[in-house]
């Protein structure tokens, strides 16, 4: 695969098969129109690319109320690659690009900027500036462009639309079969282990530290989980993604694991941690020897638990 910051130069571009969105969580609709654009690029003899944007559009307009992230760009991109895209371009999303009229979009972006010689866009597609750009406007102009144009139905899973709002919803409550029903997968965050303040350590449940870079992740809480890249099995754990409300007041995000019976330094491995079992919201503590009770009956929570589905893969 292939990832760009933005159009490709002149000497890397190449005829694409085009499908554009925010693809967060690359769900099973998601995964419903990249099948479409792997069979529509293989018929066309096209390379299957895919637009998507930084940030996310509403972050740039309404921050406070931006949709909770259900994944990284790393995992979003991974996630493509599985479904057979070879070409990524990762748009920022400024006022400027904001601004483009629906009629430049189409001209400067995707025939001139992309060589998008086949689009495939959902039902509620819509683009340019104040969202003016629709399917039907694409469709009219698609003949003096020279491209094509494939509209995709909404995938539904037992009567439910699927979409990045119903996983979102589905994370927010803890429901973790449910949003893995809608994903196709078990939901996991990757990520390289950071160093932290080791204050796990001091407290004695050393953890593993990752950034999450968003404001607002989708899972929040105290959750049983299992963490894959340290050996051939995935190790079992417990997993904190939250603000650290009792030992830091920066707002800043983290998802911290403690893994069970495991003690090599793995700083700046990249690391998969699939949550499991949600046990709880995370809670503020009035100080370290309440915080380290209440992690012990966690810990003691998650392994129980873990033992009971099975042992790790």
């Amino acid at each position: 695969m292939k990832i760009f910051r933005g159009i490709a130069r002149s000497g890397d571009r190449v005829p694409v098969a085009l499908a554009i969105g925010n693809f967060d969580g690359v769900h099973r609709g998601h995964q419903a129109l990249l099948a479409q654009l792997v069979a529509a690029a293989r018929r066309h003899r096209l390379s299957p690319a895919v637009m998507t944007f930084e940030p996310h559009p509403r972050e740039l307009f309404a921050p406070d109320a931006a949709p909770a992230r259900v994944a990284n760009i790393r995992d979003k991109i991974e996630a493509l690659a599985a479904n057979g895209v070879e070409r990524v371009f990762i748009q920022h999303f400024n006022r400027r690009f904001a601004s483009l009229a629906p009629e430049r979009f189409i001209s400067d972006v995707l025939v001139a900027g992309l060589d998008t010689r086949c689009l495939l866009v959902g039902d509620d597609f819509r683009f340019g500036a104040r969202r003016a750009g629709d399917v039907e406007l694409l469709r009219s102009r698609a003949a003096h462009h020279g491209y094509a144009v494939e509209q995709l139905a909404t995938v539904h899973e037992h009567g439910v639309r699927v979409s990045s709002s119903e996983v979102r919803e589905a994370l927010a409550a803890g429901n973790l079969a449910h949003a893995a029903a809608l994903l196709g997968r078990p939901y996991a965050i990757s990520g390289r282990v950071l160093h932290g303040r080791k204050l796990g350590r001091e407290i004695g449940f050393p953890t593993l530290n990752l950034r999450l870079a968003h404001r607002r992740p989708a899972a929040r809480g105290i959750y049983a989980v299992k963490v894959h890249g340290l050996g051939d099995r995935a190790r079992p754990g417990v997993a904190s993604i939250g603000l650290r409300p009792t030992v830091d007041d920066t707002g800043r995000w983290l998802l911290e694991v403690h893994l069970f019976d495991f003690a090599r330094d793995v700083y700046g491995r990249l690391v998969r941690v699939e949550l499991v079992h949600k046990l709880r919201e995370e809670a503020r503590y009035e100080s370290l020897s309440a915080l380290s009770a209440a992690i012990r009956q966690d810990a003691a929570a998650a392994r129980a638990l873990l033992t009971a589905v099975g042992p790790a893969d």
